[in-house]
């Protein structure tokens, strides 16, 4: 039988090769969770967040755990503070934004449905339970952007699932979008509106009618749905179709109507429901 090239064992061997391609890496143990790397931090008596995912106020030299802890550097990966931790590991964890990257960590079939209509294509790695998706550029880390989706790049790690499929593709406007928020609105008895649709002159990419319409009834249903943040998912739910579809002139003024009609029935006003579509379109230039 073919023994490990060195007693920390193949997880070791897999972060030196992520390393030296940019990645800060750390070990995970059982649970997806980070070890604690010195006595001091041990059992998170640092006082870092439960199961130390986040750091606490530890006195150590350095960070050692959570996504404070992944590195680059062969010397802290190789260090003896961290041999029992790669030898016992059960994974490898990155920290995407450490990297310039962001995942879209989609956990639920409708999630990687919903991304397959409205993000554009990347570099895709499959999961136990859906698919992540990595782009070029760093932001914001937020979990529950919507159901079954999270955010995964600055102060945040998850684990390396392998190189993946297709090539990484610069980070959208769309994701970035996902985590915006606005101050909640008085709701009002909803009223029928006219709205004007946006003209674009960008040359549309688009291939069928069906995308367009499959982007729109999902943006119907995720308002439909929303139990909670009504106001914040309107506005948010606007602003992807907007980044999606606003530039290339193919919204009709019965695909906003769907829009602004599913709004109105969550108990949205006329004026908030134009006011968030006006904000999207500022925000994305349009």
């Amino acid at each position: 039988m073919t023994q490990p090239t060195d007693i920390r064992g193949a997880h070791w061997l897999a972060a030196l090769r992520l390393a030296a391609s940019g990645l800060p890496v750390l070990p995970l143990r059982k649970g997806k969770m980070p070890f604690g790397n010195c006595p001091a931090c041990a059992q998170n008596a640092c006082g870092g967040r439960p199961n130390m995912k986040t750091p606490g106020p530890c006195t150590c030299p350095a960070p050692c755990h959570g996504w404070a802890a992944a590195t680059t550097d062969f010397r802290a990966i190789s260090s003896r503070a961290w041999a029992r931790a790669w030898r016992d590991a059960a994974a490898v964890a990155y920290h995407p934004g450490g990297a310039g990257l962001t995942v879209v960590d989609l956990d639920t079939p409708d999630a990687v449905a919903w991304a397959r209509q409205v993000l554009p294509p990347t570099r895709t790695m499959a999961t136990t339970r859906g698919e992540h998706w990595l782009y070029r550029g760093a932001m914001q880390s937020v979990n529950a952007v919507r159901d079954g989706v999270d955010i995964k790049s600055t102060m945040a790690y998850t684990r390396w699932l392998g190189p993946g499929t297709g090539p990484t593709t610069a980070l959208p406007e769309v994701v970035r979008t996902l985590t915006v928020k606005e101050p909640a609105a008085v709701r009002q008895v909803p009223q029928a509106v006219n709205v004007p649709r946006v003209t674009g002159d960008g040359k549309c990419r688009h291939r069928t009618p069906v995308f367009l319409d499959r982007g729109i009834a999902m943006a119907e249903q995720r308002i439909t749905e929303a139990s909670s943040g009504i106001h914040a998912t309107v506005y948010r739910t606007f602003l992807a179709v907007l980044s999606a579809h606003g530039r290339c002139g193919c919204l009709t003024d019965a695909h906003v109507a769907r829009l602004f009609t599913a709004a109105q029935a969550k108990g949205e006003s006329v004026r908030h429901c134009t006011d968030a579509w006006t904000n999207a379109r500022t925000r994305l230039g349009l």
